[in-house]
């Protein structure tokens, strides 16, 4: 998984910037549109299992900015894990940051559905919000969530290479099902989740090389 941190100089770095550009072109021209829609419908005729729909908004909810922030808290006052805690709380502030400009750049709404579950204990949070713009809450490209998920499964993964070089890739799983969940809750659009998982890479490959994550490993050598 050492592969996942890189210099903003590298391949990789071109190689995902171009890519979320490419994707951003195409919501922006709404060439993404008809599939973006028939996903939407697909999900929103399939809900209503009380344990998906359950497990769906749990997985969504622990995206939210402030359990992660608890979380690198405590990895921060933690001192072996100090390092980590650092790294997550930049990550989380850029890719909050960085999304919530994004989305006042790309002024696209949510999904108009209304989830037909079974319905929440609790309300869903709202997402990250338009930066400089009347987008608020409603802007939906690109997602948040997702771009934080990205940025937790990919730091502490890393972080657990050394230990566990395969199990470290279950790690990735928590993107992928925060991901599925909030095009499963209606709140994104399956580009949208796309484009937050490129963020989240980007940021977490440049940055974690930045804060010298790779000593972590060195220091369990």
């Amino acid at each position: 998984m050492q592969a996942w941190i890189f210099d903003i100089r590298s391949r990789p770095f071109v190689l995902l910037s171009a890519s979320f550009i490419v994707v951003a072109i195409l919501v922006h021209f709404d060439l993404t549109q008809q599939f973006d829609q028939n996903s939407i419908l697909f999900f929103h005729d399939v809900a209503g299992n009380p344990s998906i729909d359950f497990l769906m908004q749990l997985v969504t909810e622990i995206g939210d900015v402030y359990y992660m922030v608890i979380f690198g808290i405590i990895l921060v006052i933690i001192k072996p894990t100090r390092r980590i805690g650092v790294t997550i709380m930049i990550l989380i502030v850029m890719s909050t940051v960085l999304a919530g400009y994004i989305k006042c750049g790309m002024d696209r709404d949510r999904p108009n559905l209304k989830f037909e579950g079974v319905p929440f204990p609790i309300p869903l949070e709202q997402d990250t919000f338009s930066l400089f713009c009347e987008g608020d809450y409603k802007a939906s490209f690109p997602s948040g969530h997702v771009a934080r998920a990205a940025v937790f499964g990919i730091v502490i993964g890393f972080s657990l290479s050394e230990r566990f070089p395969r199990g470290c890739y279950l790690l990735l799983i928590y993107p992928l099902l925060m991901s599925i969940s909030r095009v499963y809750v209606l709140q994104h659009y399956p580009m949208d989740v796309i484009g937050g998982a490129l963020i989240g890479i980007l940021l977490a490959g440049a940055v974690s090389q930045k804060t010298k994550l790779y000593k972590i490993l060195k220091s369990e050598a």
